[in-house]
């Protein structure tokens, strides 16, 4: 079906996170990262594992984090919200 890189909880929140990790200078930011085809599978396996859980009516969002590697320097940015639970 797919895969969620993390799946987590922000207080009644439960948070479906794709991990995209960038070079420095690489195209893109981390919103940009996770283009409309991957959100319909993230949403995908999100409304399977909320539907096998019971937890259809707990809020859920969709957060994106790029790891941005420069030699041995690594920095991280995080974007709650990233997009929308997409129809399927």
């Amino acid at each position: 079906m797919g895969e969620v890189d993390l799946i987590a909880k922000d207080r009644d929140t439960i948070v479906f996170v794709e991990i995209k990790m960038r070079s420095k200078g690489g195209l893109g930011m981390a919103k940009e990262a996770v283009d409309e085809r991957k959100q319909r599978q993230i949403s995908k396996v999100a409304l399977y594992y909320l539907k096998q859980r019971g937890l259809l009516g707990k809020r859920a969002r969709f957060d994106v984090v790029a790891v941005f590697k420069e030699e041995e320097q690594f920095s991280f940015e995080l974007v709650k919200n990233a997009f929308e639970l997409k129809g399927l």
